[in-house]
């Protein structure tokens, strides 16, 4: 005859102590709060959604800041973070000569940590300390563009025939004539390039893919330049060795040209306000200059056309009311 045993009631088979056991693990859960370690799933948790790279590192920098500070304070868990904390560290910044978009900047970038650090953890009894702190105010200084009578100057140097002269001239006039980021002028490829009047932006700032277009005087140089390629490069801008142009060598082509033409040497980014300034005169309105530049929203936009004293004369100049009397 078998004999069957049956469990004790007193002894729960092993299926059920398992679940005990996780059910124990799970009461007893601790929420990690130390900023450091923080700080890095933080970035992670960036990279798993693909932001820009830039935008990581721009996290990555300004949060290394912020944590280094806190531990010299002895703060050291995101618990220990206080509205009043959060307002001595914007006014260190101050204090160190940051500059206003720049503390700002930091302010968005420690709003998003907190932000993700509050859904992703949902840490009971824990309240946001920025939601307590304003934002810094940033005074709206319009952004120097390049004067069109330096590009035409520097424009005038590249007349001497070579390969370098053609290239450059062409960089110059996409540049104004475009109003692309230096990062989307090396990224592009000759078969995004329509020489009739266009060109596709695949790799932007906010992965949004956009045209531009070229007047007739910035189509026919490019025209002249890709014609005296002879490397397989699909780069629209390459080096002397037939390599994609990078950002140094970008760079080098400006200063060369500017101390040629006897100008100041203007940035990249110059030439892009330059855009800006020169369509919004001649009637282009904010939409169609915020699709054109790949700007997200219109906050920045405002910066790129806001009038300078100059401007405000020349237009006063050219409608003054007394002078019609």
């Amino acid at each position: 005859m078998h004999s069957y045993s049956t469990p004790s009631p007193t002894q729960p088979s092993s299926d059920v102590r398992a679940l005990q056991s996780k059910a124990c693990e799970a009461s007893s859960f601790v929420y990690e709060t130390r900023l450091p370690t923080l700080a890095e799933s933080f970035k992670l948790d960036a990279k798993a959604r693909n932001l820009a790279k830039k935008t990581i590192e721009f996290y990555d920098s300004l949060l290394n800041t912020f944590v280094e500070w806190c531990a010299a304070m002895a703060v050291t868990s995101v618990d220990q973070l206080t509205p009043e904390t959060m307002r001595l560290y914007l006014v260190k910044l101050s204090e160190d000569g940051k500059s206003d978009g720049g503390i700002h900047a930091v302010y968005r970038t420690l709003r998003a940590f907190l932000n993700w650090y509050e859904k992703e953890f949902e840490p009971a009894a824990w309240r946001n300390p920025l939601h307590n702190v304003k934002p810094p105010k940033v005074g709206i200084e319009p952004l120097t563009p390049v004067s069109i009578e330096d590009v035409r100057s520097m424009v005038r140097t590249c007349n001497g025939g070579r390969f370098t002269d053609f290239r450059d001239k062409a960089a110059l006039l996409f540049l104004l004539d475009t109003g692309v980021r230096a990062g989307e002028l090396l990224a592009l490829n000759i078969q995004d390039v329509d020489t009739n009047g266009g060109a596709l932006i695949r790799e932007s700032k906010n992965r949004k893919p956009r045209m531009v277009f070229l007047g007739q005087e910035a189509r026919r140089a490019l025209r002249a330049y890709l014609k005296k390629r002879t490397d397989k490069n699909p780069a629209v801008f390459v080096a002397d060795d037939g390599e994609r142009l990078r950002a140094a060598g970008l760079r080098q082509i400006l200063v060369r040209r500017a101390r040629r033409a006897g100008v100041a040497e203007p940035s990249c980014h110059s030439f892009r306000r330059a855009f800006a300034r020169s369509m919004h005169k001649e009637g282009a309105n904010e939409e169609t200059l915020r699709r054109l530049l790949g700007h997200s929203d219109f906050s920045q936009l405002e910066r790129y056309i806001k009038l300078d004293a100059d401007d405000l004369r020349e237009i006063h100049n050219r409608m003054s009311p007394a002078d019609a009397v």
